[in-house]
C-alpha cells in the first residue's frame, strides 16, 4: 500500500522563502538540493569510505548510543509481536566502530539491522556543522546526525519543527498530518523504541483486519524519495515514517520549536489531563472539551475579551509573574 500523494517540492529555497512561505503553511516541502554544496554530501556521493572517512575526521571518540537488530526483523526496528519488548537491543559503541562495521557488512546478503541516531555534532563531532552550515537557520540550532543501514522507523512525530538532510544513500519520507493519530493505531507510551509513540502498523504488510482505519490514513499521506543533497521539512507534530534504502546512509537534521520559555510542555499538559479527565464520566468529559475549546484553543474567539485588559489575568498575556503563580499552582495540584 504506497500513498497516491507526492510531497510538494521547491527548488533554491532561500531563508525569505523558507521563513514567509514555507513554515507558515505548516505542511511538509521536499527542498531539492538544498545541502547539494555541503562537503560530507560530496563524500556521500563518491562512496560509503569517503563519507565514512570524512565524518571520522571530526569524532572525538564520545560513546554514542547504538540500535540493532537480527536479520530477521529486515531492518525495522519495532517491537516483539505481543508488544512486551523491543525486537532490537540498544547499546553504546564509539562513533569510529560503528562506521567500522556499516563498511565491514556493506555487502551481506543479510544484514543486521543497525542505527546510531540522534548525534549532537556540537559534542561528538566539533567542527562539522561549521563545514556543512544549514542556510535556512540560525547557527544556535545545532545538527544531529543519523547513521546506519538499510533500518526502518515506524510513524511517529517530533514536538518540533524538522528540517532532514540526506548526505548519503536514499531515504523514503511517508508523511501524515497530525490529525490522523486515530488512523495510524499508535502503540504505548510506556514502552517506545526511540522515545516517541510509533504506529504499530506494519507499512509493507498492513493488517487491515486489525488496523481498518490505516486505509483512511494512506490516503491522507504524502511520500517522497530523497537523494544526497536533498532535505525535506517535516512540520510540528506531523507523524513519519522513514525508510534507509542504502547500506550505510547518513541524514543529519536540525529540531527547533517555538515554545516560549517558562510555559510548560504541551507533552505535559496532555499527559496531566489524562491522568485528570480521561475515566470521567462521558457527559463531565464532554464538558471539560467544551471548556478546553473555549479557554485553550480559543473556538469562539479571545476568552479574555471582555474582560478589561488590565483584569485579564492568566487570560491575557503571560508575564513572567503570571507564569510563576500559574507553574506554584500546578505544582501544588501535582503534590
Amino acid at each position: 500500500m504506497q500513498p497516491t500523494t507526492r510531497i510538494p517540492e521547491r527548488t533554491g529555497v532561500t531563508p525569505d522563502i523558507f521563513h514567509a512561505e514555507i513554515l507558515p503553511a505548516a505542511t511538509p516541502v521536499v527542498m531539492r538540493n538544498l545541502v547539494a554544496g555541503w562537503p560530507v554530501v560530496a563524500a556521500g556521493r563518491q562512496s560509503s569510505d569517503a563519507v565514512c572517512a570524512y565524518v571520522r575526521q571530526f569524532d572525538r571518540g564520545n560513546p554514542v548510543s547504538t540500535a540493532s537488530g537480527p536479520p530477521s526483523i529486515g531492518g525495522r526496528l519495532f517491537y516483539k509481536d505481543d508488544l512486551s519488548r523491543l525486537n532490537f537491543r540498544m547499546g553504546e559503541a564509539r562513533l569510529s566502530s560503528s562506521l567500522d562495521y556499516l563498511l565491514d557488512h556493506e555487502q551481506d546478503d543479510h544484514p543486521t539491522a543497525y542505527a546510531v541516531q540522534s548525534v549532537p555534532t556540537r559534542e561528538h563531532l566539533p567542527g562539522f556543522a561549521e563545514q556543512n552550515p544549514m542556510p535556512l537557520l540560525e547557527p544556535s540550532i545545532g545538527p544531529r546526525i543519523w547513521l546506519g543501514n538499510n533500518v526502518t522507523i515506524a510513524a511517529h512525530q517530533d514536538p518540533s519543527e524538522n528540517i532532514a538532510c540526506v548526505a548519503a544513500g536514499r531515504r523514503t519520507f511517508t508523511l501524515f498530518p497530525p490529525d490522523q493519530v486515530a488512523n495510524l493505531y499508535i502503540g504505548p507510551f510506556e514502552l517506545t523504541p526511540a522515545g516517541a509513540q510509533v504506529s504499530l502498523v506494519d507499512f509493507d504488510n498492513p493488517d487491515l483486519d486489525r488496523f481498518p482505519r490505516f486505509e483512511q490514513a494512506m490516503e491522507a499521506a504524502m511520500a517522497a524519495d530523497l537523494e544526497p543533497g536533498d532535505a525535506i521539512y517535516i512540520p510540528y507534530l506531523w507523524w513519519h515514517h522513514v525508510r534507509s534504502l542504502d547500506r550505510v546512509n547518513l541524514l543529519v537534521n536540525y529540531w527547533w520549536d517555538q515554545n516560549r520559555p517558562g510555559h510548560g510542555l504541551p507533552r505535559e499538559a496532555l499527559l496531566h489531563a489524562m491522568l485528570a479527565i480521561k475515566d470521567l464520566p462521558a457527559s463531565h468529559r464532554a464538558a471539560w472539551k467544551a471548556i478546553f475549546n473555549h479557554y485553550v484553543f480559543g473556538t469562539n474567539g479571545d476568552p479574555g475579551g471582555h474582560i478589561p485588559e488590565d483584569r485579564r489575568g492568566m487570560l491575557g498575556e503571560l508575564d513572567a509573574n503570571t507564569l510563576k503563580d500559574l507553574r506554584e499552582a500546578l505544582a501544588n495540584t501535582l503534590r
